[in-house]
């Protein structure tokens, strides 16, 4: 059973979102948070599995409530979902630096956001090529970008630059394996181990780590 933390300010949209996702027979919503400071508490009371946040509250807004509820070690399993009416650059990117593992807008189709949730429970990223593009011409304007490859990739071997950056540039798993002549088994390991030696929790945050460390290059951002 995935178990989901619901906050928004709306008691409409929490009713709405609540009412969807208790429909299926996977899912239970454990606990509804008007605002961020009662995110923050009711996730460490409940320990959910996965938090669908709402950005823009009274108080703590939600991007401050994900970096907080992500920076608990009671709550390292515990993966976040941006949900906003705003599809705005940088809300994402602010997201995705507070460790949310991905980013809907409110008009997301019903089946779309219950995939969602099975997705981030099982560990990946609600991460598109178009959100990934986006993230990197963001990045690109931003100043004091590194010059190169930062000294925190040194503990990976090649072929996990490759993948990280393969990761960076949007691709999936299956996607990386053809490219790189692998299975994709193997990619997915690749992936993992990445992922543990640069202390990361989800695959948004290895591509935001990508681009930062200078491992993805504007050149380099769109797959092919």
């Amino acid at each position: 059973m995935i178990r989901v933390l619901l906050a928004d300010d709306q008691a409409l949209v929490r009713a709405g979102f609540g009412a969807l996702l208790n429909s299926e027979p996977d899912i239970e919503v454990v606990a509804e948070a008007g605002d961020g400071d009662e995110a923050i508490r009711l996730a460490r009371s409940t320990r959910p599995d996965v938090v669908l946040m709402d950005i823009r509250m009274p108080g703590t807004d939600g991007l401050t409530a994900t970096g907080r509820i992500l920076a608990d070690p009671a709550l390292e399993r515990t993966r976040i979902v941006i949900l906003t009416t705003f599809d705005l650059d940088e809300y994402i990117f602010e997201a995705l630096r507070s460790g949310a593992s991905g980013f809907l807008v409110k008009d997301t189709e019903p089946r779309d956001l219950l995939q969602a949730v099975r997705v981030v429970h099982a560990g990946e990223a609600l991460l598109s090529p178009g959100i990934t593009r986006r993230l990197i011409a963001d990045f690109v304007k931003r100043p004091n970008r590194s010059p190169g490859p930062s000294p925190r990739l040194n503990g990976l071997t090649d072929r996990e630059r490759e993948v990280l950056s393969l990761v960076g540039r949007g691709l999936s798993n299956e996607e990386i394996a053809g490219e790189l002549v692998l299975s994709p088994a193997t990619a997915k390991t690749h992936v993992s181990r990445a992922m543990v030696k640069l202390g990361v929790r989800d695959r948004a945050q290895l591509v935001v780590l990508a681009y930062e460390t200078g491992l993805v290059t504007p050149g380099r951002a769109e797959p092919g």
